[in-house]
This record gives structure tokens, sequence and C-alpha cells, in this order.
């Protein structure tokens, strides 16, 4: 295979080690760095696609791959962030949120990877909602931020996320 059919996946086990490097930077309660690289892995991921598309490498193994580590990223870094920084005083409540957001976001993953779509995407795509959390978290570590206000953008991501009444063109 081509060395440059490769370049792409590269920039995917890159969005992918970030997602890791910040549910690490949660455990130590680096809330500020966890936010930051799970941004910076979104800034990532709109490469990936992009490279193997003008690489002429996209392929099937490439988009599992894509979905995969953005579940990491995007859907369980950004739970486990929110979790750990506002909601674990909530108890089954905020893990019940935190676990909703995740599987809304594996199941618009699964759906884009098996649904042939015509240039217009239904719902938020799971790295905007994972970016909107990892904001959200940064933003309440400086303004204080009502958890009730909290609790309804995690239903309400969790929602757009699968929701087909929410329609977005492709760039």
């Amino acid at each position: 295979m081509r060395v440059k059919a490769h370049i792409p996946n590269m920039f995917t086990y890159l969005n992918l080690s970030l997602g890791i490097i910040a549910i690490i930077s949660i455990t130590v309660e680096a809330y500020a760095a966890a936010a930051l690289l799970i941004l910076l892995a979104g800034f990532l991921d709109r490469f990936d696609g992009k490279l193997a598309r003008k690489l002429n490498a996209e392929s099937e193994f490439g988009k599992e791959l894509d979905s995969l580590c953005d579940l990491i990223s995007f859907g369980v870094a950004p739970a486990i962030l929110i979790w750990s920084y506002q909601l674990v005083h909530f108890g089954i409540l905020g893990t019940g949120i935190i676990i909703l957001f995740a599987i809304c976001g594996a199941y618009r993953l699964a759906l884009f990877n098996i649904i042939e779509f015509d240039e217009v995407y239904m719902g938020v795509p799971i790295t905007i909602s994972g970016g909107i959390v990892a904001l959200m978290t940064l933003y309440s570590m400086n303004y204080p931020t009502n958890i009730y206000f909290i609790i309804i953008m995690m239903l309400f991501l969790s929602y757009s996320m699968c929701s087909k009444k929410i329609r977005l063109k492709k760039r």
C-alpha cells in the first residue's frame, strides 16, 4: 500500500491519542487541559477525511477507524470530563446523563457508517457536541454556571446527535 494512503489514518490515531490523554488528564483533575485536548482532537478530526479524499486514500477501514476514535475523543472523553467536573454529585442522574450522551454519540456514528447521505447531515455531529461540552467546562471554570443549565445542555446535545429534525449542509 502507498505511504500516502496511511497519512489520513495517522491524523485519526492522533485524534484518538489526544482523547485518551484527555481522559488521563481528567483523572488528575487537569480539567482545562482535558478540555483543550478534546478541542485539539476536533481540529485534527477536521483533516483526516479531507486528507483521505485529497490523497485518494478513502477506505472502509479509515471510515470505521474514524468512528471508533471519534467515539472516544468526542463521546467518552467529554462525558467523563463534564461528569467529573460538574455532574459527579448528582449520583445516578449524573451518570445516566453521560451514559446517554455516549450512547447517542455511538448511535450517530454507527448510523452514518451504514447509510448513504446526500450532502446533508441529520443532527449535530459528535465532534461538535463533544467540543461544546469541552467549551462548557472551560466556561464553567471561569464563570459560575447553573448546574441545571449543564444538565439541560447535555440532554439537548444527546438528543441533537440523534435528531433527524436538525439538518446541516456538508461543507
